[in-house]
């Protein structure tokens, strides 16, 4: 079929969720590149918002995915059947997390991951009031939007959950609101869409000591900042916490759709009974997307693409520069540039498609430029892609 008849489909039956879609006709995406239909190759600098942490196509994780469909695509993944995939990730993934985080719920997604996890605070506690953060994003199920610390993307849909008290991010004083009412606190280590926003460490260290002394449970989202995005394959690791259930998915599948919530047995056993399939999935921990989750793992673990985080994120600092350029938050290899208005971010943006790098902004935060590539870019091609982002704020700004 044509390109211009493959444009035209799209508009008419894929779902817009906005007005001016970046339209590149993917041909072929390999490492940190992707190609288009015309021929044209991008660096992608947010590597499918961290979900391709070790770049596109792996050899290792297409083999894992050639040799599993081989045997078996779907059969019931809820935690009846016994299925290698799911135990032998599942045993993979929690060798590496803290003994009280050993039970693993093989989610569809990310926001799944996140409603599941007040399902199960709500049935932990017997609680129903839940703290979020204001500029936090968990994802944008109904559940996942109520803790959702913006009102532009919340207003539309009301109502809502209830019994959700939004908190100031780093604030030490608002951790006094939090009550012997409350099932859950959920945190993201790093707010993701605020620009790249890590937490205080002594903050969190109190909000941790809070939830402790009043039984509350303390839910970690590391959706887009785990697998290695910040420098450690989980960002509480930095903080000198355990999380009482912790939240993953975007790399988690290696590419391909998973989420998951991750607890102690026992807590998450409250979920057999009273009532018994006290949460369910169809497409959860499919056997196809936890091979490749766990070929993509094994891959980061033994690439030392981790341990050359650091290089990188300094590459990044010392070599990306320019007047325009505000203000940074950064992160371990998840940076935001601060740019005088949305408006001219966007514009940014737009040249960096043109100039063959793909970035974007931030939902809460439309004046930054998101940058997150795979942790598998080389500084050969950190050096390209600096160079054609400074040569589109340059475009844009029109110098």
């Amino acid at each position: 079929m044509s390109r211009i008849n493959n444009r035209q489909l799209f508009f008419q039956h894929l779902a817009q969720t906005s007005d001016k879609p970046i339209g590149i006709e993917v041909a072929s995406a390999h490492g940190v590149y992707i190609k288009d239909v015309d021929g044209k190759e991008f660096i992608d600098m947010i590597a499918g918002f961290s979900v391709c942490n070790i770049g596109h196509s792996h050899p290792a994780v297409i083999k894992a995915i050639q040799e599993q469909v081989e045997k078996y695509m779907h059969v019931i993944v809820y935690g009846e059947f016994v299925q290698a995939p799911q135990v032998q990730y599942a045993k993979y993934l929690t060798s590496f997390l803290p003994e009280t985080l050993q039970s693993v719920y093989f989610t569809n997604s990310g926001a799944e991951a996140t409603e599941g996890a007040m399902k199960l605070a709500k049935r932990v506690t017997g609680r129903t009031k839940m703290v979020a953060f204001e500029g936090a994003y968990h994802g944008s199920t109904q559940g996942a939007l109520s803790v959702m610390g913006d009102e532009y993307f919340k207003n539309a849909f009301r109502p809502l959950l209830p019994d959700i008290l939004h908190l100031r991010y780093n604030h030490f004083e608002d951790i006094e609101l939090i009550d012997d009412t409350v099932a859950c606190v959920i945190v993201e280590l790093v707010q993701a869409e605020t620009g790249i926003t890590p937490a205080n460490k002594d903050w969190v260290l109190a909000l941790k000591k809070k939830c402790e002394s009043l039984c509350i449970l303390l839910i970690v989202d590391e959706i887009q900042s785990g697998f290695g995005r910040t420098g450690s394959l989980f960002a509480f690791e930095q903080y000198g916490i355990t999380p009482d259930v912790l939240l993953v998915g975007k790399a988690l599948g290696g590419g391909l759709p998973l989420g998951a919530f991750i607890t102690d047995t026992r807590m998450m056993g409250t979920l057999s009974h009273n009532p018994v399939l006290g949460h369910i999935t169809t497409f959860g921990g499919n056997p196809v997307a936890c091979v490749a989750g766990k070929a993509a793992l094994e891959i980061l673990q033994h690439s030392g693409w981790i341990e050359a985080v650091k290089e990188k994120e300094n590459y990044l600092i010392t070599h990306l520069h320019h007047t325009a350029i505000l203000h940074r938050n950064h992160m371990g290899l998840w940076m935001s540039l601060q740019f005088e208005s949305a408006a001219l971010t966007k514009k940014i943006a737009a040249a960096c498609i043109e100039n063959g790098i793909i970035t974007d902004w931030f939902l809460f935060a439309e004046d930054r430029i998101r940058i997150a590539p795979p942790l598998s870019i080389t500084i050969d091609e950190l050096i390209v892609a600096i160079e054609k982002m400074i040569a589109s704020i340059n475009q844009a700004i029109g110098e």
